[in-house]
């Protein structure tokens, strides 16, 4: 007998990667370049020298057995030593690198972060709008994902909500800031507020509620916004990271968990997602990733393409008449859709090859994401058809 529950996912896939199919589908009918595809989120800018230099040293220069063997089962030592180092000079911690776990990418991450803090039948909570797949990540675990309704008026945090649904099943809370889909990055105050209702029910409850912070944009921050470290604000949180936003290696499947020095058992729970990995497979990423990675700690690609094309479109969807909370980074904006079904809205665009995202699977219905890590000239090219879309279906102009 083979497993009834993979069995059925297979009729509920990703919205995104069907939408992201169907437009390669269509480009080879009229030319990609014709095909406006807001589906998946990619990077669009390449990875920054720095990167591609170490990756050339380390193939040319450096012993085959470093560079392709296998890694420690927590990580190369001294690639979690310089994370821990650079995290300690951007936001002012105290990790080592006892502290860090190299994981395949931020979705590992959390896959080894909610193992180590849940059993089956806990709970955990995240907030709408939220990334589809928190769904498979935590309940393929036995644990149980519940959704805080969104504020979708600032898409912070509901907090009355929140504090209705945290009870004492809850163990862990999963946040994602700056926010796919929205944009939205938490302020200062969110932050603060999240930390001390945790706290205060933690107490209350006589045990531990973990933060599991998701952080893959964490670099990508528009107009001045500042660059808060949850970590800074929550003892008992598990940072989950991924180069593939800010380095542009989405396909390099690199990331790692810093659990914050001040965590309850804060080594325990590194040394236990070793062991979590032999339950799971995960076996360590690539060596030759881990190094390259150490050696552009510090470096971005040239993100500020993203911005320009969040207020290229801000500034059109806003004068078509959309509804939209301006994003403080990522590269997505999510606005109002103009109908209540989001999915028949969607639906419509494809007429005029748009390819836009109903926002029902963020938990937000009535909205649809558009991911903007498209060149520029198409985000420009796009907007004639976008132009026409609301005309002819909706008569605005």
């Amino acid at each position: 007998m083979i497993a009834a529950k993979y069995k059925e996912m297979l009729g509920a896939k990703s919205v995104i990667r069907e939408l992201s199919e169907y437009a390669t589908a269509r480009g080879k009918e009229i030319g990609y370049e014709n095909v406006f595809d807001y589906s998946l989120g990619n990077p669009s800018v390449p990875a920054p020298e720095g990167f591609k230099n170490a990756m050339m040293r380390l193939l040319t220069e450096s012993d085959p057995m470093a560079v392709h063997g296998y890694s420690p089962s927590l990580g190369i030592p001294s690639v979690k030593e310089k994370i821990a180092q650079s995290l300690n000079r951007r936001f002012g911690m105290d990790y080592t690198g006892n502290h860090i776990f190299m994981t395949s990418g931020a979705a590992g991450a959390i896959a080894h972060a909610v193992r180590c803090v849940t059993v089956p039948g806990d709970e955990v909570l995240t907030f709408a709008p939220f990334f589809p797949e928190y769904h498979p990540y935590i309940d393929l675990t036995g644990a149980k994902l519940k959704v805080v309704p969104a504020d979708t008026e600032h898409f912070q945090v509901n907090f009355d909500c929140f504090g209705e649904m945290l009870t004492e099943k809850v163990m862990a809370v999963l946040i994602n800031t700056p926010n796919n889909p929205s944009g939205t990055v938490y302020t200062k105050e969110t932050l603060e507020r999240l930390a001390r209702m945790m706290s205060e029910k933690a107490e209350e409850y006589g045990h531990e509620i973990y933060l599991i912070s998701d952080e893959p944009y964490r670099e990508i921050l528009f107009g001045g916004v500042e660059e808060l470290y949850v970590s800074k604000f929550y003892d008992n949180t598990l940072s989950c990271y991924s180069y593939s936003k800010s380095l542009s290696i989405p396909g390099e499947r690199i990331g790692y968990i810093a659990v914050n020095p001040a965590c309850r058992d804060a080594e325990t729970l590194v040394n236990m997602c070793g062991q979590i990995s032999r339950g799971i497979g995960h076996n360590c990423p690539t060596s030759i990733i881990q190094l390259a990675v150490a050696e552009a700690v510090d470096e971005t690609s040239d993100l500020s393409v993203y911005e320009t094309n969040m207020n290229i479109l801000y500034r059109e969807l806003t004068g078509l008449g959309f509804t939209c909370v301006k994003p403080g980074g990522t590269f997505y904006i999510f606005p109002k859709a103009l109908e209540e079904d989001a999915k028949v809205f969607c639906q419509k665009a494809k007429n005029y090859d748009l390819i836009l995202v109903p926002g029902d699977s963020f938990g937000c219905p009535g909205f649809f994401r558009m991911a903007y890590c498209i060149d520029t000239e198409k985000v420009e090219r796009s907007l004639p058809a976008l132009r026409k879309f609301v005309e002819t279906e909706y008569g605005l102009q």
